[in-house]
């Protein structure tokens, strides 16, 4: 009898201790899950927080990098400015300076000796003084540009004698002498042919001249250096 009390007392504390430990390991499982969520929920956050802080970054970053790409094409533009201003004012520079083809209206002027006489005298031929005379009139009516057998007349340019030939910026060339002149024509063509000009002058005397206008004519560039030998630029 008392062996089978025993047996059922020791049961009963078996199942008891048997109870409390599956609902200990169901506490600590419970437990573990709770801290287990907590942590991911944690490492979450902070992984949340850690890829703000990277965009944040990287934001203001961008923000710079467009700042400074602003400032780049600002002052590229400035620059492109600058330099179309130059090389529009140099190519206008060069125009007047004679350093470039040119085009426009004007007149023709073909001057020649008079071979016509069976004697021919000095009267009778083109000298270099004739056409410096020329050049002079032409320009005190306002040509914008002239050339003499394709020699472009610019400030440099002489004209001199070497024998029986004219020398033009240092090149030689005979009569006809086809004179080219860019600027108003009608202004051009009254005053250079009026009763008194120099062109009436060397008709009188002989000298075959023909003057017409033309609405496209082109004188191509200066092909020289242009040097100054004697004066030099104040401070």
């Amino acid at each position: 009898m008392k062996k089978k009390q025993i047996a059922i007392t020791i049961g009963i504390m078996c199942f008891i201790l048997t109870l409390g430990i599956v609902l200990q390991i169901n506490t600590i499982k419970d437990a573990v899950k709770t801290v287990g969520q907590k942590t991911s929920d944690n490492g979450l956050r902070d992984e949340v927080l850690k890829w703000k802080e990277k965009y944040d970054n990287t934001y203001e970053q961008l923000e710079k990098a467009e700042k400074e790409l602003e400032k780049e094409r600002q002052a590229s533009t400035s620059t492109d400015e600058s330099s179309l201003e130059k090389q529009e004012r140099l190519k206008e520079l060069n125009t007047y300076l004679g350093l470039t083809d040119v085009t426009g209206p004007g007149i023709i002027i073909t001057v020649q000796d008079n071979t016509s006489s069976k004697f021919v005298s000095a009267k009778d031929l083109v000298h270099d003084g004739d056409l410096r005379a020329l050049v002079n009139e032409i320009k005190n009516v306002g040509a914008e540009a002239i050339s003499i057998n394709n020699q472009r007349i610019v400030q440099s340019t002489t004209i001199s004698c070497a024998g029986a030939i004219v020398q033009i910026n240092d090149e030689s060339i005979g009569s006809p002498f086809i004179i080219k002149v860019i600027g108003d024509q009608t202004n051009l063509y009254y005053n250079l042919t009026r009763p008194g000009s120099y062109i009436n002058r060397l008709e009188e005397d002989g000298i075959i001249v023909d003057v017409k206008k033309s609405d496209d004519i082109t004188i191509e560039k200066y092909n020289g250096v242009l040097t100054n030998k004697y004066i030099e630029n104040v401070g």
